[in-house]
C-alpha cells in the first residue's frame, strides 16, 4: 500500500511538473527551427513538406491574433458572419504565404542568441540567420506572447528591423482604404492570392 501511494505520488509530481512548467521561448524557437529545417533538407516532395511545414505554424504561430491586428481599426467595424470569413481566409493566406517562402530554403541555419522579456505577455527571442555563399546572414527577432506561459505562441518576425505583421498591416489597410473601406475588397484579394 505504501509502495502504491509513493507511485502515485511520483505519477502526479512527474504529470503536474510537465504540464504547468512554462516553456522557455527560446526554446521553442530552437525546437520549431530544428523541426522546419529536418523537413526542408529532407528528400520528401513539395507537397509534402508543406503540409508539415503547415503543421509547425499552425501549433506554434498565433494566426488569428496575427489576422486581427493586420487588420487594424477595420477589425472594429466587421460583422461576426465577416470575421468568421476573414479568420478562414486569412489563415489559408497565412499558410500558403508562409510555406511558399520557406519551401524554396534546402537548410536554413538559425541561431538563437539572445532572450529579453519584455513584459508579462510577451519575449523577444533574437536570432541569426548564417551567411551563405549565395545570401548575406540576417538577423531576425521572433516576438512571443507568452500570456499562457505553458503554450507561447509566434505573434510576429521582425527581419532585419523590418515587422512582418506591420507591413501586412499597411498592405491590407491599403487595400481597404483604396476601396472606400470596403471590406469585401480584401477579401477578394486573400481569395485570389489562395487560389493563384
Amino acid at each position: 500500500m505504501k509502495l502504491k501511494k509513493i507511485f502515485l505520488l511520483l505519477f502526479f509530481f512527474l504529470f503536474f511538473n510537465n504540464t504547468i512548467q512554462a516553456k522557455v521561448p527560446s526554446l521553442l524557437i530552437t525546437e520549431i527551427v530544428d523541426e522546419a529545417s529536418k523537413i526542408l533538407s529532407s528528400e520528401d516532395p513539395v507537397e509534402s513538406k508543406i503540409i508539415k511545414l503547415n503543421d509547425i505554424a499552425e501549433r506554434n504561430v498565433d494566426i488569428n491574433g496575427i489576422g486581427m491586428y493586420t487588420l487594424g481599426k477595420y477589425r472594429k467595424k466587421l460583422s461576426e458572419d465577416e470575421k468568421i470569413k476573414y479568420n478562414k481566409l486569412f489563415k489559408s493566406y497565412f499558410l500558403k504565404s508562409f510555406s511558399s517562402r520557406l519551401v524554396d530554403y534546402s537548410d536554413p541555419k538559425i541561431n538563437v542568441t539572445s532572450q529579453k522579456k519584455i513584459n508579462e505577455k510577451y519575449t523577444i527571442v533574437s536570432t541569426l540567420l548564417e551567411a551563405t555563399s549565395k545570401n548575406p546572414e540576417v538577423k531576425i527577432d521572433w516576438r512571443i506572447y507568452t500570456k499562457n506561459p505553458e503554450r507561447p505562441l509566434i505573434r510576429d518576425l521582425i527581419v532585419e528591423g523590418l515587422s512582418l505583421a506591420r507591413t501586412q498591416k499597411e498592405e491590407f489597410n491599403s487595400v481597404i482604404q483604396n476601396n472606400d473601406g470596403d471590406i469585401n475588397a480584401l477579401f477578394k484579394t486573400l481569395e485570389e492570392f489562395i487560389i493563384k
